[in-house]
């Protein structure tokens, strides 16, 4: 039953052909046979998700995803359960309360199987590893990285240890281990979904409010697009979640193709995917136009001058919970892009609306942005920290994820195929609130182009 899609999934605990407990037992088995190997998976709630199960079988198994499990990203909160963020400092830090995305979750029937593994505090790199939870390993070439920040989830996914991940993504972190563990990923527009990512009792400033959404990944875009629909909506606890339909009115089947964002390099391997899915979608009747994305080199500054300034005052302290060489990437990138003073950072504040209406313009003509996840193929684990090249190369290559979570956009990675025996994929960038121009583009280049993850080989 691990092997099922979660739309599979929710449909047999529904009908009665299986029930929650069993699916859950099913991924239990699975996770003791695979995450020794891959280490995705921190904490592993059996009894919790088994408790749960029970109770979704007694209360009839109604929901839309009824007893698929899922994996949260150690940055997210479960309830009763330790939200370390991957730092000893916070490994016995306790969450009152699930967030908000989780008891999204949770009320469409989906149990919380486990804690995913992640970057120290999301900032001791892309790859996946943690001070304390080691690292994570991608299942289809333990040299390469499984991608991050949510690299745990993207493993659990395309391993079939769960039916879906939550995870979060503020420059690519679903997006990218989507791309690299061959599953597909959803970056939601800014305010589409509710969250909480408080480390404590105070919020975010700015930048980190407007730039991290969480989102889910699936092995297909049929369970993103349940996900989605469980997801989305308001909450109280999050006034930045706005009541916007789900879908849109139709909008013209016109896709800009830009396969080397900005002109800065892409590998072949990369290009050949992103024309193999303009193919399928110029068959499928879009018509597809080659286009660059505009105010890319605006959007990179941007984000990185805002970021580095909100996060240069507490980096004395937050330097220390990184453990061993976790403060390196961090360092490396402050010493790209350093803080600014007050007057450029208010200047920078228009830039980024100046952004978004460049991209409002731009996808008023064309309504879907096809393009690389990551311009380059996986690279081995922790190249990003190890020296100045290695962290130009990987923040290089997720430019397109980059400005895109800057501008707050709803994107869809999906993949397209294997090569060399690793997979490969693209994303689809859409106007805001339009997740669904997206996930329709998506799921036609998945029914031509994806091949079965590592779950069911």
């Amino acid at each position: 039953m691990w092997d099922w899609t979660a739309a599979e999934q929710a449909a047999a605990v529904r009908s009665g052909r299986t029930t929650a407990v069993a699916l859950v037992e099913s991924h239990l088995a699975r996770i003791a046979e695979v995450n020794p190997v891959v280490n995705a998976i921190t904490r592993v709630l059996a009894e919790q998700a088994l408790t749960e199960a029970a109770q979704v079988d007694r209360d009839g198994a109604r929901g839309p995803l009824a007893g698929v499990p899922f994996t949260v990203k150690e940055s997210i909160a479960i309830g009763g359960v330790p939200t370390t963020h991957g730092a000893v400092r916070f490994k016995d830090f306790v969450a009152p309360l699930d967030a908000p995305p989780v008891a999204r979750l949770r009320a469409a029937g989906a149990i919380p199987i486990g804690h995913a593994n992640m970057p120290t505090l999301t900032l001791a790199g892309m790859h996946t590893r943690s001070e304390l939870f080691g690292d994570t390993v991608n299942p289809w070439d333990p040299a390469v990285t499984p991608g991050g920040s949510s690299g745990g989830d993207g493993v659990a996914v395309a391993t079939g240890m769960a039916g879906l991940g939550l995870g979060n993504d503020s420059g690519g972190s679903v997006r990218i281990p989507a791309a690299f563990c061959g599953v597909a990923g959803l970056k939601p527009t800014s305010g589409r979904f509710p969250a909480d990512h408080r480390l404590g009792p105070d919020d975010p400033p700015l930048g980190a409010q407007l730039f991290v959404v969480d989102g889910p990944l699936a092995r297909t875009v049929g369970d993103l697009r349940l996900a989605f629909e469980a997801l989305a909506g308001t909450s109280p606890r999050d006034p930045r979640a706005v009541p916007v339909p789900l879908t849109g009115p139709p909008a013209p089947r016109r896709v800009a193709v830009a396969a080397d964002p900005g002109g800065a390099g892409v590998d072949p391997v990369v290009r050949a995917a992103v024309e193999d899915a303009a193919g399928v979608l110029s068959d499928a009747g879009y018509e597809v136009v080659e286009a660059d994305v505009p105010a890319l080199d605006e959007a990179l500054s941007a984000y990185g001058a805002m970021l580095m300034t909100e996060f240069t005052p507490s980096w004395p302290v937050v330097r220390t919970l990184l453990g061993a060489e976790g403060h390196r990437y961090i360092e490396m990138s402050m010493a790209k892009t350093g803080p600014v003073d007050v007057a450029e950072y208010l200047r920078l504040t228009g830039v980024l609306l100046g952004v978004k209406r460049a991209w409002a313009e731009f996808l008023d003509r064309f309504p879907l942005v096809l393009g690389p996840v990551f311009t380059a193929p996986a690279p081995e684990p922790g190249l990003e920290s190890r020296s100045r090249e290695g962290h130009d190369l990987v923040t290089g290559a997720m430019r397109l994820c980059t400005a895109t979570s800057f501008a707050g956009l709803p994107a869809v990675a999906v993949p397209t195929g294997v090569v060399d025996g690793l997979p490969v994929g693209v994303q689809l960038i859409g106007r805001a609130y339009r997740e669904d121009l997206c996930l329709a583009a998506a799921e036609v280049v998945q029914r031509v182009l994806t091949p079965r993850t590592p779950a069911g080989s």
